[in-house]
């Protein structure tokens, strides 16, 4: 099954229970249609499915084989929250599943000639992976360049190989990692490989406003970009940090002048440091009491616009985004 997503399907028509006229009940599951692809959500009306199983599954490019992967809980009445794409029609039977297990021979031998006529024609391109259709109607071969490939002599010398459609998708880095997978910094199996459907713009200000190093080899995943998953507790800092004073800011309270050094939103705190040099930390209802002391006419704090040279903006004023975007 290619990675790209295919079209909602039209819902299935209602079927009898045994039990009488009602409309049969549908699970979920979590199924695989490659070894190393992600996991998608599909519906089905069987309810005994297990883990291992090869099933067929309906697509817009017809029936193609899947692996159940795992069932998703559902409560009665519930509705699952993702869209399903995919609706489960059958097990698969002794045949589908011995050309099944066959497929990644064939893509891997695909895989060989491709590059081969890559090396031949001398391509700047560096081929990522190929997906066959089930039924043998189309192959697609990724690959990543730093620019764009006139490939119209492979194109031909490939479909003269196989007699099918052949299609040629470049793709970004992002992509690339994945459809390679690995496992990030956290010891887990790269988000993107198992559960991302899409991309989202990552930005310096995210790590900022986390308080994380910024330190691009801390920050950067496998792919050299950006960590997808500093989007996932973004909002949440963002919220918890509302109404909190800014680092760099001067706060007053029970008649001393602090400057504010750090926020600390997940203990609900903020540190401070008095003109005496002593160090404190506030709890929300202190800073909340403090009053904010006024700026010196004609200065301008951190992260304003007009900042001097060199100066380095606040938490919250810069927009540097990382080139996440796929090329």
């Amino acid at each position: 099954m290619p990675e790209t997503q295919p079209g909602p399907l039209p819902p299935d028509q209602p079927h009898s229970s045994e039990s009488g006229g009602e409309e049969a009940a549908l699970h979920f599951y979590k199924i695989r249609f490659r070894a190393r692809s992600q996991e998608c959500t599909a519906s089905a009306h069987a309810d005994d499915l297990v883990r291992g199983d090869q099933v067929m599954v309906r697509t817009e490019q017809g029936p193609e084989p899947a692996t159940i992967v795992s069932r998703c809980p559902t409560l009665v009445g519930e509705t699952i929250e993702r869209p399903v794409l995919f609706r489960i029609q059958r097990r698969a039977s002794n045949e589908e599943r011995e050309k099944y297990a066959a497929l990644p021979i064939l893509e891997q031998e695909a895989f060989r000639i491709c590059r081969r006529q890559i090396d031949s024609l001398r391509l700047p391109m560096h081929l990522v992976r190929v997906e066959r259709f089930f039924n043998g109607s189309k192959i697609i071969f990724y690959f990543t360049a730093e620019s764009r490939v006139d490939f119209r002599e492979l194109v031909k010398a490939l479909v003269q190989e196989f007699r099918t459609r052949v299609e040629m998708r470049q793709i970004g880095v992002r992509h690339e990692t994945q459809m390679t997978g690995g496992l990030g910094a956290c010891g887990r199996e790269l988000c993107c490989a198992t559960f991302l459907s899409r991309f989202d713009s990552v930005s310096i200000k995210m790590a900022k406003a986390q308080d994380l190093p910024l330190n691009p080899a801390k920050i950067s995943g496998v792919c050299n970009r950006l960590l997808c998953c500093l989007t996932y507790e973004y909002e949440t800092y963002r919220v918890m940090k509302k109404g909190m004073p800014r680092a760099g800011r001067s706060v007053l309270l029970e008649g001393k002048t602090y400057h504010v050094t750090r926020q600390l939103p997940l203990m609900g705190r903020v540190a401070v440091v008095g003109g005496d040099g002593e160090e404190r930390l506030l709890t929300e209802e202190e800073w909340r009491a403090a009053e904010p002391v006024a700026r010196p006419p004609g200065r301008k704090g951190p992260g304003r616009k007009g900042a001097g040279p060199g100066r380095r903006s606040g938490d919250d004023s810069s927009e540097e985004n990382d080139p996440t975007g796929e090329d």
